[in-house]
């Protein structure tokens, strides 16, 4: 069997796509299974230097639909090589090239089966996107092309690929006509991160002069308003004005992520610049990855994350992955499945709620949150392998 991902970027800085792409092709690769991935990078950019398949980089995207003029041709020559293809994006070009390129080819006489067509939409059919008051403009602009476009991809497709029952369950809501062929959960996962070394928390600790040996907290994702961070600034100042002369040490905020030059960004530097009690207690170190990465996980007291809409959450699985406990809103899609296995403790994605969080970790025993650390780990190893959703995934496509 012979796959072909298609994702307008793998460019890890854009989300957690392309790290679920990645995680995805690996687990397939494990089981025997042929991947190609074709993208609209850059044929040089350095983050495609080190996956271990083939990656068709046609060059850079233009505007907000990610066109590239040399896709559709790309597509009408190699796309019959394929036995299955996948859609890693919606509301852009890609998913329009793939439906008339199909339609193109099923014209033509020449040999070669089409392939299976399947979408996975990674939280993108969420309701949030279209209700968010923030996002009307986007939201009206989402209506008009499900109408034209999104909805005949989505209805034509073999399957519809969800991260977990949730995401499938609130795609329903948001358009009319939502009618797939099929439904399908296939879970998703991450390969386990590497062991701790000493090496990590030295990374780590040059991205964040000043922190020495400091216990924290981590938030690890983009500065991006779902991610609800102004919520984390507000409820951690509120904490340490509480707590401001009782001789109670709060743990430091680690907030990392790309986004920090974004509109969104600078006004979460000025909330910080305007609060003195902020800029002695938050670090800013920007994006990490590698060693600096896994050293800010392992090295964290807990992962902290309110965020409005989280398909899955990739970064409070690898938390988990290293043994840390995550605090955690109801909007993060996986949130029941952790709190069975009591590794998590989750709160409404408001002020209150977010205030909750820090309130119950700072008031919890040290063994509890030992305790908490353990149980997600063990929920990681439970639930969130990636061979797991790796093998769920090939028997979907087998079963189609």
């Amino acid at each position: 069997m012979k796959i072909l991902h298609v994702i307008p970027s793998m460019n890890p800085s854009e989300g957690g796509v392309s790290q679920a792409v990645r995680t995805i092709v690996k687990g397939l690769i494990e089981n025997g299974v042929q991947n190609e991935v074709v993208t609209f990078d850059d044929p040089g950019a350095l983050y495609l230097c080190n996956d271990p398949f083939i990656i068709y980089a046609l060059g850079k995207k233009r505007g907000p639909w990610c066109y590239n003029s040399s896709f559709y041709p790309w597509l009408l020559t190699n796309l019959g090589d394929f036995n299955v293809v996948i859609v890693h994006a919606l509301w852009s070009y890609p998913g329009y090239a793939i439906q008339k390129a199909m339609k193109k080819l099923a014209g033509r006489t020449y040999g070669k089966e089409l392939p299976k067509l399947f979408v996975m939409p990674h939280g993108m059919l969420d309701p949030y996107f279209q209700r968010a008051p923030e996002r009307k403009l986007k939201a009206l602009r989402n209506y008009i092309y499900w109408e034209l476009v999104e909805k005949k991809l989505i209805n034509a497709a073999d399957g519809i690929l969800f991260t977990c029952e949730a995401e499938a369950t609130l795609a329903k809501e948001p358009f009319w006509g939502y009618k797939p062929k099929k439904d399908i959960v296939i879970g998703m996962g991450i390969t386990p991160p590497p062991p701790f070394k000493s090496e990590m928390k030295a990374a780590f600790m040059e991205k964040c002069p000043g922190l020495e040996n400091e216990p924290y907290l981590l938030f690890l994702s983009r500065i991006d308003e779902k991610k609800g961070v102004d919520l984390l600034l507000n409820a951690y100042l509120d904490a340490l004005k509480k707590t401001a002369g009782t001789g109670i040490s709060l743990p430091r905020l680690v907030i990392a992520g790309p986004g920090i030059e974004t509109h969104y960004g600078f006004r979460m530097q000025q909330l910080i610049l305007e609060n003195p009690e902020l800029r002695n207690a938050v670090f800013l170190p920007g994006m990490l990855s590698g060693d600096a990465k896994w050293g800010a996980f392992y090295g964290c007291e807990a992962f902290i994350l309110p965020s409005h809409q989280e398909n899955f959450g990739i970064a409070v699985v690898e938390a988990m992955a290293c043994g840390r406990a995550v605090l955690i809103s109801d909007q993060v899609n996986i949130w029941e499945k952790i709190s069975l296995g009591g590794g998590c403790y989750v709160a409404g994605d408001t002020l209150d709620g977010t205030c909750g969080l820090l309130d119950y970790w700072q008031k919890t025993s040290y063994s509890h949150k030992a305790a908490m650390g353990k149980n997600a780990y063990s929920s990681f190893k439970r639930w969130f392998s990636a061979s797991t959703a790796a093998n769920q995934l090939l028997r979907a496509i087998q079963e189609s």
